[in-house]
């Protein structure tokens, strides 16, 4: 597939206490984010933190954020006085820090399972075509813009500009700046300059263990973030996040305002596509193969897992022959499904034995082809003695698994069953599906006691704010026999 050929969409999905963003290529579900209210992403955001532990050993310190667990700082991790960039030979971590300190960090990952969040304290902050670096020095230009001759007018493009302004400071030039005049980045430093100044202003007024700076939501991001050139329409499918987007818009990216649509249809958004079925799918641990063959993804602590099987598919010629094919098909649909499920770190893919050596080659050749086009910076070794791809993928937030799925009580963990959270929100969805299609009163919902007691407590409020907006009555009654993931709706 050609980058000509390519037509991208932005589908957003706004309810109460959740927001989904869906992006499809050529009408095929790529990747999906999720944002809840109650557990926002906390990557980019900046906190005056306190050193409690410095361990030499690590050559790392724990910091209090004023998060439930604290988070981790690396020696390399940490700017220095004397100017030295990141990379150099690191000093050691006694010399850097102390317990008791009082530092500017800023989250580079999430809390993943029961490690807390990782730090740095060289602060980036990217707006739509700069990322501009306030303790470095550096200027760099994203790997993904390949024409060696606009990397350097760009390169040389951002260090006039931070000349011009006299800034003893770094910048990163985004992939989305190939090809943009000089003014677009002027403006993009000017409007960083400003927010980093807001942002010493505040640490400094702050009390310790408290948030400095906060990203910007979901719907925001994914303008600033997500939008290129491919992108042909963004739908969104609520007024008041279509307004934001579009001052947003009109303020920073007014090329991308033109893109952007109010969706008012009865059929839900998530619908079109779909999507709701596709992000089914991705929880499931078996994903057919059109030939016939199949993959098994089993996600644990330390790696994923991934293993090529022909299933049915037999071919025509002989078996290298079908091997071969299924490896091929398989190596598009491994490309897809990591990026879709957001899996990260250290991945093995026990591709079916190929006899060629031109075969393995072309299987490797597919699925980095198939892989060009993911935001997470990935590594694809070649094929290994035992006949393994190895390959990591940046991991910087929560799987999609993860996300939306919880260990299951019935089997010790063996298996995922979607969290009564993640059930309350399919119980919202199936409320407006049904209040768009038919005529009714009144509608009661059945389901586990675990998650009525949550749409009780928790999530009353948005139970309240779906009665106001579907103008419906919305009854409970707890199913002692349903599992955590089934529910009825009833319409009265």
């Amino acid at each position: 597939m050609t980058d000509e050929s390519l037509k991208e969409e932005i589908l957003i999905n706004v309810t109460p206490s959740e927001v989904r963003a869906a992006l499809v290529e050529n009408g095929v579900l790529q990747e999906v984010y999720v944002e809840r209210a109650a557990r926002r992403g906390l990557i980019s955001n900046i906190y005056k933190g306190r050193v409690l532990r410095v361990l030499p050993g690590m050559q790392a310190a724990f910091i209090d954020i004023g998060l439930e667990r604290t988070a981790f700082l690396h020696a390399s991790d940490i700017s220095r006085a004397d100017g030295r960039e990141n990379g150099d030979e690191v000093p050691g971590i006694r010399e850097l820090v102390r317990e008791g300190d009082e530092i500017m960090a800023q989250v580079v990952k999430d809390p993943l399972g029961n490690k807390g969040a990782r730090l740095t304290t060289w602060v980036t902050l990217p707006s739509r075509h700069l990322v501009l670096l306030p303790k470095s020095n550096t200027v760099g230009v994203s790997a993904r813009i390949e024409d060696e001759d606009e990397r350097e007018r760009l390169r040389l493009m951002a260090e006039a500009l931070l000349t011009e302004h006299d800034l003893e400071c770094g910048a990163i030039v985004r992939t989305v700046a190939e090809g943009c005049e000089p003014e677009a980045l002027a403006a993009d430093l000017r409007y960083s300059l400003k927010l980093w100044d807001v942002v010493k202003e505040r640490f400094s007024k702050s009390r310790v263990k408290s948030l400095v700076h906060e990203d910007l939501s979901l719907p925001l991001r994914v303008l600033r973030d997500m939008v290129t050139s491919d992108v042909e329409r963004i739908l969104v499918d609520s007024q008041s996040d279509f307004e934001a987007m579009q001052e947003f818009a009109q303020t920073y990216l007014p090329d991308a305002g033109p893109a952007l649509e109010l969706y008012q249809r009865r059929r839900p958004i998530f619908d079109l596509h779909g999507i709701e079925d596709e992000i089914r799918r991705s929880l499931d641990r078996n994903i057919p193969l059109k030939s016939g063959g199949y993959l098994i993804f089993d996600q644990t602590e330390a790696m994923t897992t991934i293993d090529v099987n022909t299933g049915g598919y037999v071919g025509h010629r002989n078996l290298e022959e079908t091997i071969y094919r299924t490896n091929l098909e398989a190596a598009v649909a491994i490309a897809r499904q990591l990026r879709l499920r957001n899996l990260g770190g250290i991945i093995i893919i026990d591709f079916i034995d190929m006899e060629e050596a031109g075969h393995r080659d072309n299987v490797l050749h597919v699925l980095e082809q198939s892989l060009s086009r993911d935001h997470a910076r990935h590594q694809i070794t070649p094929v290994s003695p035992l006949g393994l791809v190895e390959m990591t993928r940046k991991r910087t937030r929560e799987s999609l698994q993860h996300i939306l799925c919880e260990d299951c009580p019935s089997c010790d963990g063996r298996g995922f069953v979607m969290t009564a959270e993640t059930v309350c929100f399919e119980i919202f969805r199936e409320i407006i599906r049904q209040s768009r299609q038919f005529e009714f009163d009144e509608v009661m919902v059945l389901a586990n006691e675990d998650v009525i007691e949550l749409l009780l407590d928790e999530q009353a409020r948005s139970l309240a704010e779906l009665e106001e907006q579907t103008g419906k009555s919305i009854r409970l009654q707890t199913e002692a026999l349903y599992q955590q993931d089934q529910f009825d709706v009833v319409l009265m």
